[in-house]
């Protein structure tokens, strides 16, 4: 494939692009993990789980593992379906299409007992924005009533919600609260299949008998917000989606990787900029006949002023045939809704969110910041929430009508001039521990 291509013959059987993503926390901190001390080469907690116990699950999943990249605090797994992140303390598994995320579960919290000392689930989240076809998918992922269902069998303490539209485009979240059960705070699951977990010990071998012993414990690391901005786009534009489909191969000319083809994808249309390159790790995969996926890990502590540093992600999956087209992106690194300063930053959300669109152009788009609530009372003003400086960016991104030659490119042309919105959703949630902010737009 020459990367920049006009390619798009291709046609297919509908695929449902928008994925199902489950995150398991264990512990409230890599720091709380019981090896947390004893590292081996470098490595603590679920990190020291082999490829091949992760790739079993991934069977039961319906999915195979692409490639990876291995950082300081996480490692990276491509899969065919979307993406897997693996921490020291929590998982998470992003699968598309037809795949059975949630059959995966009970072998998750069996894999973090016996190969990770991880007996209890300290945290767990679930969601999905709305499907395109939802009479394609297989097992508990038919319906969200029944998704809800299995999740209550294995969760004495989750709770269930509809965010949107129900007849329009929503987003669908289900979570876990640490406190509701069990005297050490945490959900200390059954399963379908019938194993026994037993409570988080602390590192004396004494069970933690409240959440104010367990905040207590934490007081020896330094808090780092839980934060995920994703933006869910849909109806990309023909010039988007083009770039995302293989020409046929020359003849007698040699064959790239998909991993080849996918760096240089990343790089021409611009999604290797969205993160300064020198803070990024970037692993890329074009699919045959057409697709996208690709994960990031991204060295924040060079780019936030504020002092804080840490490992995120990034991770990015793209579904570009006509009539079922749909871009996801998804990051973790906190970002700062005032200006970045310099180009060698990581960009603010307002910066991320114009790149973001740029590249996509979708015709409709959700945007979600689930974010812990410790410390996020304030922003730049002292009485705005982070939810609601957020809605003010998603807002001012989004709908507001750009100067000519502000595009990710720079190149003047002010050819994204024409990419604005209309915003037709803005609901705010608070949840134990959390806040949401979410928003649709249309095209205009």
């Amino acid at each position: 494939m020459a990367v920049g291509d006009c390619y798009l013959p291709y046609t297919s059987t509908p695929f449902e692009g928008p994925e199902k993503l489950l995150e398991i926390w264990f512990a409230p901190s890599p720091a709380h993990v019981p090896d947390a001390h004893a590292p081996k080469n470098g490595r603590i907690g679920l990190r020291n789980v082999q490829k091949q116990v992760w790739e079993d699950m991934l069977d039961i999943v319906k999915c195979k593992v692409l490639s990876v990249i291995e950082g300081e605090e996480i490692d990276a797994y491509l899969l065919s379906e979307s993406s897997l992140f693996v921490f020291p303390h929590r998982i998470i598994l992003k699968t598309c299409g037809t795949t059975l995320n949630l059959l995966g579960l009970p072998r998750i919290l069996e894999i973090a007992h016996k190969f990770a000392s991880l007996p209890s689930v300290y945290r767990c989240f679930y969601s999905r924005k709305s499907f395109m076809f939802p009479e394609r998918q297989l097992g508990p992922h038919r319906e969200w009533k029944d998704e809800v269902s299995f999740l209550d069998a294995i969760f004495p303490n989750g709770a269930a919600y509809t965010v949107g539209k129900v007849n329009g485009d929503h987003w669908l979240l289900y979570l876990t609260t640490p406190g509701q059960s069990g005297a050490n705070g945490e959900a200390a699951p059954s399963s379908p299949n019938s194993f026994s977990l037993s409570p988080l010990q602390s590192e004396n071998g004494e069970e933690i008998e409240t959440n104010q012993t367990l905040q207590n414990v934490e007081t020896d690391t330094p808090f780092t917000q839980d934060y995920t901005i994703e933006i869910l786009m849909s109806n990309l534009s023909h010039k988007a989606r083009e770039c995302f489909f293989l020409a046929p191969p020359v003849q007698d000319a040699p064959l790239e990787s998909p991993s080849i083809i996918g760096r240089t994808l990343s790089s021409t249309i611009g999604i290797s900029d969205l993160f300064p390159p020198h803070l990024t790790t970037l692993d890329a995969y074009a699919f045959d006949p057409c697709g996208y996926s690709s994960n990031a890990l991204l060295k924040w502590s060079d780019g936030i002023e504020d002092g804080h540093n840490g490992e995120g992600y990034y991770t990015i999956h793209v579904t570009p045939e006509e009539g079922w087209s749909y871009a996801s992106f998804e990051c973790n690194v906190p970002l700062s809704t005032s200006s970045s300063s310099s180009a060698k930053n990581i960009p603010d959300l307002h910066t991320l969110i114009r790149r973001v669109v740029d590249i996509f152009q979708p015709g409709r788009l959700s945007l979600t910041l689930f974010i812990s609530n410790a410390n996020n009372n304030a922003e730049e003003d002292e009485d705005e929430t982070a939810v609601e400086a957020a809605q003010r960016t998603f807002k001012s991104a989004l709908t507001a009508q750009r100067p000519s030659g502000d595009s990710i490119t720079g190149d003047g042309s002010g050819k994204n001039d024409r990419m604005w919105y209309k915003r037709t959703d803005k609901i705010n949630y608070q949840f134990g521990g959390y806040n949401l902010a979410f928003a649709s737009f249309e095209l205009r």
